[in-house]
Parts: structure tokens; sequence; C-alpha cells
């Protein structure tokens, strides 16, 4: 029992942490998300694994409501459709069924949501260059020091840690805050 209280334990220092150190990059990735919202762009997430997890659920808290009944945010996970991301991986490489996608379906005054603790998967980095080159801006979440994909971020919000599962329940939290924040605003 002890084991399970001290994770819980674990990861309220790690929020607390973030919370004390972290508001300034809340913030910034707040007004991303604001920005885009309000101009009528839509959000693009996507990630791998656990974060396409991550991805898909934030895509329907915009899209059907977070805390309140609302007008529907435009928001897509590029991870949902199987037989577009099989035909990807299968016809042009695991590394571009993302950018696929990005290059398909964003425009300028979308954004680009990446979920990726490592920030160094390559079909998350080449969906990011894909999204640059199209003049759609880039938000991360990561953890570390954010790997290769900071560099190709608009603007990076790294959870300093080392633990992926962490970071990815802290992302989790800060997402919820930012999406309850846009429903209080919008």
């Amino acid at each position: 029992m002890a084991r399970t209280a001290d994770a819980l334990r674990e990861l309220a220092a790690l929020a607390l942490r973030a919370a004390d150190t972290m508001a300034p990059d809340l913030d910034r990735a707040l007004d991303l998300v604001r920005d885009t919202v309000r101009a009528g762009g839509t959000l693009f997430f996507c990630g791998n694994g656990g974060s396409a997890a991550d991805a898909q659920h934030l895509a329907t808290e915009y899209v059907v409501r977070y805390m309140k009944n609302r007008r529907a945010y435009p928001a897509v996970a590029l991870t949902t459709d199987t037989s577009l991301l099989t035909a990807a991986g299968n016809d042009l490489g695991f590394e571009e069924i993302f950018a696929r996608q990005v290059e398909a379906l964003a425009k300028p005054g979308d954004l680009l949501i990446i979920h990726s603790t490592s920030g160094s998967s390559p079909n998350v980095l080449r969906a990011a260059e894909v999204a640059r080159g199209k003049q759609v801006k880039v938000l991360s979440f990561s953890a570390r020091d954010g790997g290769a994909l900071s560099a190709l971020s608009d603007h990076a919000v790294l959870v300093p840690t080392d633990r992926t599962d962490r970071a990815q329940e802290i992302h989790l939290c800060m997402e919820h805050a930012i999406c309850e924040a846009i429903e209080r605003e919008l």
C-alpha cells in the first residue's frame, strides 16, 4: 500500500514543481491554442503510444466538450484513421504517417500539437517539419530536454522528469487546464 501512495506523492511533487516553474510556458501554450481557436483554425494532435491516446483524448475535449456545453472547436487527432495510418506506413514509411495528414489537411492559422516525451520520434519530427513548411505553428509537449522536436516547435513545454509516464500525466493535466481556460474565455 505504501508504494501506491508513494507513487501519488511523487506525481504530486512533480505537479507542484511544474506549477511553480512552468507558468510562463503554460501561458504561452494557452495563447497559441486560444489564438488558433479564436481565429477559427483547427487544432491537430499527434503522438505515439500513450501520447497517441492523449492526442485523441484532447481532440475530443475540444470537439465535444470539456467542462461545459459550448460550440464545437475544430480539432483532429491524426492518430485515429487506421486505414490511412497503415497505408501511409506501408507505402511511404512510418515516419510519414502524421506528416502526410498535415500536408493534406493543415493550413496557415492551424496549430499542430505534438505529444512526445522523448521529442525524438521520427514521425513527429517529420510532422513538425511539414507543418513549419506550410506555415502551421507547432506546440509540443515533451520531457527531459525535448529532443530535436524543441527546435522544430514554435513553443515547447518540457516537463522536468525522465519518467515517460509522469510526463504524460502532467501533460494531460496541463492540457486540461488549457482547455478549461479556452472554454471559460471563448
